[in-house]
């Protein structure tokens, strides 16, 4: 395959990959999925940071929705334009690394066997929105090693500082990134000042939600926490939960290295002949190697989900091990295989959204809303201006909602705000609900609503 017909294939795969992973979803799915519901409660009573996670999840629906209101398509455009930027970012990393057009190919399409960048990205979370971040630090870090002009440190410290906004265990990529930069330094036995540039736009970037997180208690690590397990951790799990991650990767890449080997010249392999690069290896491996080191310390139980972003360079770095043993023959083999898992994912995809019930996605949310919405109009002059109650069930309400309140998850330490002229709606366990409600009580299916407004 010629260099021009390279880059075409690229250009067509990354557009099919949007508009299928855009399309299927919205015709398959009732509902938007649940962590996407989650960011879209938080996106409307913004801050700099949330029970959970960092921000930045929330102000990307924020964002589309001040643009696009409650039209189902856009979050799920929203999480491929996400995997899309990962893809450029990772082919133009790829094209330094290889330079060869079709070994990037190759290095990109080997990404399409992995359930993070297609199967799973549907549901817009912290996840996929880290992926850009992920590649444009990666890329820009290579760059400003190499390169050492200030723009390219600048930048690398914008997407570190993005990425960590996204989730905290971009961390990973950042401790990956340092322990280059000392081993960089140890060996030339040279230091400069622009080293500091991306640690101090990082700080700049971050600090906001630092402070945010300091006045809250540390409301996130502590959800951390009790997600991985470490306050309950045992000699056991300090073995078991490291063995079983290991496990799970290795199942991960199973498609994708079954794609590759389709590739290699069995004839010619042997270990002699594969190629070195310091920087690929360590942005591959240190990043696993110290979430792994820290179920071993802690005991803490990684979720696969949690590695989406970690692979998105493993197949430059495979193709850049493998190169001397790839063979011209074999690419055919290749690409048929390649269509094949193109196309399996989202048909898998769209079976399952379809035939089986009691999903999430299968939540009559719209609907839901339109009833709650038709009941206040009856009773009430003013508008709906805030939800209470979990995620799920009040974060379908604000996003259906017609004047798309504001969503709070208790109103404990905000009880000022909560009368007749504000227009509330508070949604819980019915019993406790149906006791207490000083307003007009009703259900939802399956919990109960409480309404306050202006009669």
């Amino acid at each position: 395959m010629n260099e021009n017909k390279a880059n075409s294939f690229f250009y067509i795969f990354i557009i099919s990959h949007l508009f299928i992973w855009t399309l299927i979803p919205f015709f398959s799915n009732i509902n938007l999925p649940l962590d996407t519901i989650e960011a879209l409660a938080w996106g409307s009573n913004l801050d700099w940071g949330f029970e959970k996670h960092p921000p930045l999840s929330a102000l990307a629906v924020e964002i589309i929705f001040s643009f696009f209101g409650n039209n189902d398509w856009a979050y799920y455009l929203l999480s491929q334009i996400c995997v899309i930027i990962a893809f450029i970012y990772v082919w133009k990393f790829s094209k330094l690394i290889l330079k060869n057009n079709t070994y990037s190919l190759f290095s990109i399409l080997l990404l399409e066997c992995l359930y993070f960048y297609n199967f799973t990205t549907p549901e817009f979370n912290v996840n996929v929105c880290q992926l850009p971040f992920w590649a444009l630090t990666v890329f820009y870090t290579y760059k400003a090693l190499f390169n050492q002009k200030k723009s390219d440190f600048a930048l690398m410290g914008i997407f570190m500082g993005l990425g960590f906004l996204a989730k905290y265990l971009f961390i990973y990529l950042i401790l990956a990134i340092k322990i280059i930069f000392i081993l960089k330094i140890i060996k030339e036995k040279k230091f400069y000042f622009k080293y500091f540039i991306p640690g101090l736009i990082f700080i700049a970037l971050t600090l906001p939600h630092l402070v945010w997180l300091f006045e809250n208690n540390f409301v996130t690590i502590n959800y951390a926490f009790q997600r991985t397990g470490i306050q309950e951790s045992t000699f056991i799990t300090n073995l078991k939960n490291p063995f079983i991650f290991i496990l799970k990767q290795i199942g991960i890449i199973v498609p994708l290295i079954f794609l590759f080997y389709l590739l290699i010249d069995k004839k010619k392999f042997n270990f002699s002949k594969l190629k070195t690069n310091h920087f690929l290896l360590s942005i591959n491996l240190i990043p696993i190697i110290l979430i792994l080191l820290t179920s071993v310390l802690t005991g803490a139980k990684i979720r696969t989900m949690w590695l989406t972003p970690f692979y998105l360079f493993i197949g430059v770095l495979i193709v850049y091990l493998f190169q001397l043993v790839l063979l011209k023959k074999n690419y055919n083999k290749f690409f048929i295989m390649f269509c094949f898992f193109f196309f399996l994912s989202p048909s898998i995809y769209a079976y399952v959204s379809i035939s089986n019930d009691f999903k999430r996605t299968d939540y009559e949310g719209r609907e839901i809303a339109n009833l709650v919405q038709r009941k206040w109009d009856q009773n009430f002059k003013n508008k709906i201006s805030i939800v209470v109650g979990d995620e799920w069930y009040a974060g379908n309400l604000s996003y259906h909602l017609e004047s798309r309140p504001k969503w709070f998850n208790t109103i404990e330490n905000n009880l000022e705000i909560i009368n007749s002229q504000t227009g509330v709606i508070y949604t819980g366990n019915p019993k406790i609900l149906k006791k207490s409600c000083p307003g007009i009580y009703g259900t939802i299916r399956p919990v109960g609503y409480c309404m306050i407004g202006l009669k």
